[in-house]
């Protein structure tokens, strides 16, 4: 299956499943393809045939848009370069998670969570550690009866009660013992955390140097600019006097820019967050929502609620 159909066969689920969805980021470099939403769930996902092709500079941009956009980074793939992606398993590159389609099927469509995750050495599960302490006093074992049932020393059971995950075969000895569920699914929506690896915070990339004169005035009227370096926006400009997000591009406006501006839009409306496309000379108010700004008109602009009604009132006249 070609990638392009792969895009398109996950959008239809995710639609299916409720989902807004953005327009497919198709542009270059680009982090992540499409934007979606159900809800108070955003998911920010990259497709691949191949999971091996997800690189560390890609995995820490998705991470650092996902903290931006209060959205969960997510790679949807069919394979590694050894084997296919198992259903029901979550696996991790670069600190996001990574869901086969059959196992984002389940968790977007029959919203069944998976229970399952590989790490260093295996396939795990995350032991409910309260409930298993519960069912083993119930039954008045104590801990080195359990460790005997098990094969495994009393100190690994006082973990596994602590919170400690447990390979596969170990969960499903559990719970032939106990006759019950004993294992917590896998927050997939947000983020994993709770058996996500440890990777360290990424660090923002350097501005273009292009934008350098766009992110002082904007810095200037009172935003926080992030900038990006794969997404199909320069940056993701916060107003430090509210939560407001605004999706920011610069560059001369061309065809390349347009297609940019729409895709913004798209995802703007995806994320509830306005955009604006800062070029030099523009010959129309905005692009499907993307309000256009004129360099100069932008030096102009004394705060960041001036800059948000512009791009507001231009954003209105075209819907």
């Amino acid at each position: 299956m070609s990638r392009s159909a792969l895009v398109g066969n996950v959008t239809t689920m995710l639609e299916d499943a409720g989902f807004a969805v953005s327009d497919r980021c198709a542009i270059r470099p680009k982090s992540f393809d499409i934007a979606a939403r159900r809800g108070d769930d955003v998911v920010l996902l990259k497709v691949l045939a191949n999971i091996d092709a997800f690189d560390g500079y890609t995995g820490a941009e998705m991470r650092r848009l996902g903290e931006y956009l209060e959205a969960t980074p997510l790679v949807i793939g069919l394979r590694t370069r050894n084997e296919d992606l198992k259903p029901g398993v979550v696996y991790f590159r670069h600190g996001v998670p990574v869901l086969s389609p059959d196992t984002a099927m389940d968790l977007f469509i029959e919203e069944v969570p998976p229970l399952i995750y590989a790490a260093p050495g295996g396939l795990y599960v995350n032991i409910d550690g309260d409930l298993l302490s519960d069912v083993r006093s119930d039954r008045e074992w104590s801990l080195g009866k359990l460790a005997n049932e098990l094969g495994v020393s009393r100190r690994t059971v006082s973990k596994y009660e602590d919170g400690m995950n447990a390979s596969v075969d170990v969960a499903a000895e559990l719970e032939e013992i106990f006759d019950r569920p004993l294992a917590s699914p896998v927050s997939v929506l947000e983020g994993a955390e709770e058996v996500r690896e440890e990777t360290d915070d990424p660090d923002e990339p350097e501005a273009d140097p292009d934008d350098a004169h766009l992110i002082t005035v904007l810095t200037r009227v009172g935003f926080e600019v992030h900038p990006t370096s794969r997404a199909p926006f320069k940056a993701i400009s916060e107003d430090e006097g509210s939560d407001r997000k605004v999706l920011t591009g610069h560059s001369e406006f061309n065809r390349t820019a347009e297609k940019r501006a729409r895709i913004m839009s798209s995802v703007g409306e995806v994320t509830r967050t306005r955009s604006v496309y800062v070029v030099e000379r523009a010959r129309q108010d905005s692009v499907e929502g993307t309000a256009l700004i004129e360099r100069e008109e932008m030096e102009r602009i004394d705060d960041a609620e001036e800059l948000e009604n512009i791009i507001r009132e231009r954003a209105e006249v075209e819907a």
